[in-house]
């Protein structure tokens, strides 16, 4: 058996190819939209990817088992668990065969199983894997979303991200039970999970890439807690809040990602096609570092930054339903492939350009204004608190807000900004601040975007107010 993981350090996201080398037969577990390394790693093992499945309808990125099956010709196994509000909409369209608690199937002499498992959602499924050649007992588990290392999959997405009400105990408990029906495999079954470190599909995921069952259930939180309300509780307890994309990503992965054509980039953008888009409305992304934006920016632009959270803050921010434009390092080097890469990936793609951040020094050389967002440092925020008492915005989560703020600070999360804008005190100059500062540049370029004149970042945040000793405050918002 031929085995090879992928990984997307975006995503936090590992995909699997399985192939036999016998028949050159192969199949790709839970792949996501960059089709390309599973092709090339497939060809360049001689193998013919036959078919392609995945665990779950997922919630963080656009599956891509549809696209991947279509391009290959390989049939396309899909849950047919969960009841019919979770059923792949697009199944019978997509000619998929339907894979049920119990299932079989075969790739070359590589058998694989599928279990039932409910508790991150209702048609969740693991796959057992059998090496025919060398074995008749499963060697490993492609646990998808259940089981990771340390952790277990969340219960409360259906809840928090997909908004259907009353399902986060309901989940949690078949979490319970599909963990108690592990307990009947042996303990040197290896354990290759869906994500890893920094997914938000759980709350404190290793980052080791994979293990082994009996070691998760010897050191996995999980499996040391016997009694289901208590479980329940410690399951529930602690969840960090889903990005805002979350439900969209549900959606478009339930009824079908569309199927793209192959090798298209977007179009060069000039810096008329920059101040046509702004004048349009239409969002212009610039993915320079904060530091670069805050001291020189186009007007009207949105910062966010091109690191580990690009994916976070522009599915959480940016609209699903127009086009949008991007400013990078290099229009056509490895920045601008790796921003839209990441946005193809959780289905934006609807991009109408990539300008490159000459753009910004173009702006100047034809007479247009940039703006600048200053800072103020904590002695300046702490001399003038009271001041400022109602015009301090703290972006970051309810949570974090909850477990300690700035007095008279305001809590406005930065994934519900745009929708609160009437909320922001419009004659004061305001002060954003997160707990280190990330948040706080995109939370300011939006404000300015959307015409507050006058922003200021503390880029300290929470975390250097307190190591200050400074007074703080508790309380839910």
């Amino acid at each position: 058996m031929f085995f090879h993981r992928f990984y997307d350090d975006q995503l936090a996201q590992a995909s699997y190819l399985l192939g036999c080398q016998a028949t050159g037969e192969a199949l790709v577990v839970d792949p996501n939209r960059h089709l390309e390394p599973y092709l090339a790693v497939a060809a360049a093992e001689h193998l013919r990817i036959t078919s392609v499945t995945e665990t779950h309808i997922h919630a963080d990125f656009v599956s891509g088992a549809r696209e991947l099956a279509h391009r290959t010709g390989a049939r396309l196994l899909l849950s047919d668990e969960g009841g019919d509000g979770w059923r792949y909409r697009y199944a019978a369209e997509a000619g998929a065969e339907l894979v049920r608690d119990g299932h079989s199937f075969c790739v070359g002499r590589v058998e694989v199983r599928a279990l039932h498992t409910p508790g991150h959602t209702p048609e969740h499924l693991v796959f057992l894997v059998t090496d025919g050649a060398a074995a008749t007992e499963p060697m490993g588990m492609l646990s998808g979303d259940l089981l990771f290392v340390g952790d277990v999959g969340r219960p409360d997405l259906l809840e928090r991200a997909a908004h259907i009400a009353g399902t986060m105990e309901i989940s949690a408990r078949q979490l319970f039970a599909s963990l108690q029906r592990l307990r009947e495999l042996p303990d040197f079954l290896q354990v290759w999970p869906g994500h890893g470190a920094g997914s938000a599909c759980g709350k404190a995921l290793g980052a080791v890439p994979q293990t082994t069952l009996g070691y998760e259930r010897r050191f996995n939180w999980a499996f040391g807690i016997t009694d289901e309300d208590a479980f329940v509780r410690a399951a529930l307890a602690g969840q960090p809040e889903p990005p805002r994309y979350f439900a969209e990503m549900k959606r478009i992965n339930r009824d079908g990602p569309r199927l793209r054509p192959a090798g298209q980039a977007p179009p060069a953008l000039d810096l008329a096609g920059v101040a046509a888009a702004i004048a349009r409305g239409e969002p212009v992304v610039d993915t320079r570092p904060s530091r670069a934006f805050l001291e020189q920016a186009i007007p009207g632009t949105l910062n966010i930054p091109l690191n580990r959270s690009f994916a976070t803050w522009s599915g959480s921010l940016l609209p699903y339903d127009r086009p949008l434009h991007l400013i990078v390092d290099g229009r056509s080097g490895p920045s601008a492939v790796g921003a839209v890469r990441v946005l193809e990936g959780i289905g934006l793609d609807r991009i109408g350009g990539v300008a490159g951040a000459e753009v910004v020094d173009a702006w100047i050389t034809a007479g247009r204004p940039l703006q600048r967002i200053p800072g103020i440092g904590l002695d300046q925020l702490a001399s003038a608190a009271e001041e400022l008492r109602g015009a301090v915005v703290d972006v970051r989560a309810r949570s974090e807000w909850a477990s300690g703020h700035l007095p008279g600070a305001v809590s406005l999360p930065l994934t519900e900004l745009e929708a609160r804008l009437s909320e922001v005190p419009p004659d004061r100059p305001i002060v954003i601040h997160c707990q280190t500062g990330a948040r706080a540049a995109i939370a300011a370029s939006l404000l300015r975007a959307r015409g507050v004149a006058d922003v200021r970042v503390y880029g300290g945040g929470f975390a250097e107010w307190n190591a200050a000793g400074l007074p703080v405050e508790q309380g839910a918002a």
